[in-house]
């Protein structure tokens, strides 16, 4: 009976592993970027300041660009060898306005070898109509337009200086 129970937890591990499925969630707490995945694998997804690096608070200057990167992204569904990701970058005003909405900055694309898509990136310019002195809250959602179920979404506040 014991090594019944053995055999069965040995078989369900190996299931388990090879169904190839992640899901996640994590914080910075730094800048408070929040994201969560599912389905994705990912190792990080970060804030960049105008000089491409890490950023290491939520603080922006008014009339810079800034970025929001997903790094080492896999587990995207094939279609004829290529993966197709949607991108969703959306900010908003302390009301909810939104000052930028791109429902998907890959509409209508043809695909990508999944090297090339394992980096997505949102560029964001800190520009009118927001206002220094003002915080607004970016939303990016990327998801797989062939493995359905597979999305990311990272949220922040951002502090304009």
């Amino acid at each position: 009976m014991k090594k019944q129970h053995i055999i069965t937890l040995i078989l369900s591990c190996v299931i388990f592993a090879g169904c190839n499925y992640s899901k996640g969630v994590n914080k910075d707490f730094r800048t408070g970027l929040f994201y969560s995945y599912n389905g994705f694998r990912v190792r990080d997804v970060l804030l960049i300041d105008p000089d491409n690096k890490r950023m290491t608070d939520n603080k922006v200057q008014l009339n810079s660009q800034i970025a929001i990167v997903a790094l080492d992204i896999s587990n995207y569904g094939l279609k004829d060898g290529k993966v197709f990701p949607g991108m969703m970058l959306l900010v908003t005003d302390k009301k909810g306005t939104p000052v930028l909405n791109a429902a998907d900055l890959f509409d209508g694309d043809l695909g990508h070898l999944p090297a090339d898509a394992s980096e997505l990136r949102g560029d964001i310019t800190i520009a009118q109509p927001m206002v220094a002195g003002e915080t607004y809250h970016v939303k990016v959602r990327i998801w797989d337009k062939v493995k359905t179920d597979n999305e990311l979404t990272a949220e922040a506040d951002l502090v304009v200086q």
